[in-house]
């Protein structure tokens, strides 16, 4: 049996954007499955980087999926109408660039992508 494979994703709680960027994210990279670690926008809270508790839980997600999973990527997710991060799209887009610099800067040495949900629900990568 050959060994599956795992992506990881930073993605919105909001239940509207989960199986579009899991069906984007399997197809993108031939995953098997995506580690989806939610927040309510998890864009705002890694580009100002705190608090530092929630930093920091959220890097810990990440390890889990990158050593015992063996994930292959990590993306990070805004989207249209957050209740989390009730902002425009460019500050989003913007917080998404400074988010990816963020989860670069934990060592993981793994690709690191930033995503944007449209209103449409699709997805579009941005970094």
């Amino acid at each position: 049996m050959s060994e599956k494979k795992f992506v990881t994703a930073i993605n919105c709680m909001d239940g509207r954007v989960q199986l579009p960027v899991i069906d984007w994210m399997k197809k993108q990279y031939a995953a098997d499955f995506v580690d989806m670690i939610t927040e309510p926008g998890p864009n705002k809270i890694l580009a100002e980087n705190k608090p530092c508790d929630l930093i920091e839980s959220l890097r810990k997600r990440v390890e889990i999926s990158v050593i015992k999973h063996a994930s292959a990527s990590i993306a990070i997710i805004g989207h249209f109408d957050c209740a989390g991060n009730p902002v425009e799209k460019e500050t989003q887009l913007n917080q998404i660039k400074k988010s990816v610099k963020t989860i670069q800067s934990w060592g993981f040495h793994i690709s690191v992508i930033g995503l944007w949900i449209n209103d449409l629900w699709k997805v579009h990568k941005i970094v």
